[in-house]
């Protein structure tokens, strides 16, 4: 089963005619996670024939303007939709203000349940299939990295089992990992199952380089990462605590991460994002660029 990934808006703070303000939406089963919600995001999902009201979870990075302020909107959306889950939020320790300004900013109508998480470092959120982790970040305000990391699953070999002609109940004894007996002959379970792992995503935004990122990014199959500067503007990238290209895929190659998407893209690149994508690609190769409504399967 592939893990859908959509890029509903990838440009940085001032939008352009080709990027929505940052929004990124992770389909896993029944989970529709949605890593953090720009102005106009509940538009995208329009336009990338999505329902909004499957969502599940919401992760918050921080509480900057184009991360967060097509929050009202898509709330609201909800509500007038009849949304009937408690939709999930996790926000940086201690921002809880935040929502329940939002919600003073306007006349709110309907209702739908919310859920809030403030999180720090750490797990935040464990299933039997897979689990959330959070990372803080350097951005001067409470900033959170996230990753998503699917559990190692126990699968049968089935040329095995058809050898050996097993079937019924004790197929799901052998899938627990226990030895079974069959035909008089005791069959243990390591010799006719293998461990798939699983896979992790992991999302950075906002930031200014630090340890934290190598944590997030960790073995990650894929990175999601912001690349909002090249190597020209690294001075201006530390004043605003933002990273460069060539950081992102540094964070990539050392983090031993799989593969690398750039976003959170300036609209300075607007015209041609080439040097970004050079600059990255020139440190580790499997590097590309997401664009708005952009679709990859993990």
């Amino acid at each position: 089963m592939k893990i859908p990934i959509t890029f509903l808006g990838t440009s940085q703070a001032i939008p352009t005619a080709k990027r929505n303000h940052t929004a990124v939406l992770l389909q896993y089963k029944t989970e529709n996670i949605l890593i953090d919600c720009g102005e106009g995001t509940q538009r995208q999902f329009r336009k990338a024939k999505l329902n909004p009201c499957k969502l599940t979870r919401i992760l918050i990075t921080h509480w900057h303007g184009d991360h967060i302020l097509g929050l009202p909107g898509l709330l609201q959306t909800l509500a007038l939709n009849g949304y009937n889950k408690t939709l999930h939020i996790y926000i940086p320790k201690a921002t809880k203000k935040f929502i329940d300004l939002i919600y003073n900013l306007f006349v709110f109508q309907g209702k739908i349940k919310l859920q809030i998480h403030e999180v720090s470092s750490g797990k935040i959120l464990e299933t039997p299939d897979f689990f959330i982790e959070s990372f803080k970040m350097d951005h001067g305000t409470p900033t959170n990295s996230y990753s998503f990391t699917e559990k190692e699953k126990i699968r049968l070999d089935k040329n095995k089992i058809e050898k050996l002609k097993i079937k019924g109940k004790i197929l799901g004894e052998l899938a627990k990992g226990k030895n079974i007996t069959h035909n008089n002959k005791t069959i243990k379970a390591s010799s006719i199952t293998y461990t798939e792992p699983g896979r992790k995503i992991a999302f950075i935004f906002d930031t200014k380089i630090n340890e934290n990122c190598y944590k997030t990014a960790k073995d990650s199959d894929l990175l999601i990462c912001e690349s909002t500067y090249t190597e020209k503007e690294k001075e201006l990238a530390s004043e605003r605590k933002h990273l460069t290209a060539k950081q992102a895929a540094e964070i990539a190659k050392k983090s031993n991460s799989k593969k690398l998407i750039l976003s959170h893209i300036s609209q300075r690149y607007q015209a041609n994002d080439k040097p970004i994508l050079k600059e990255a690609q020139s440190v580790f190769k499997n590097t590309i660029i997401a664009e708005d409504l952009m679709k990859i399967e993990v």
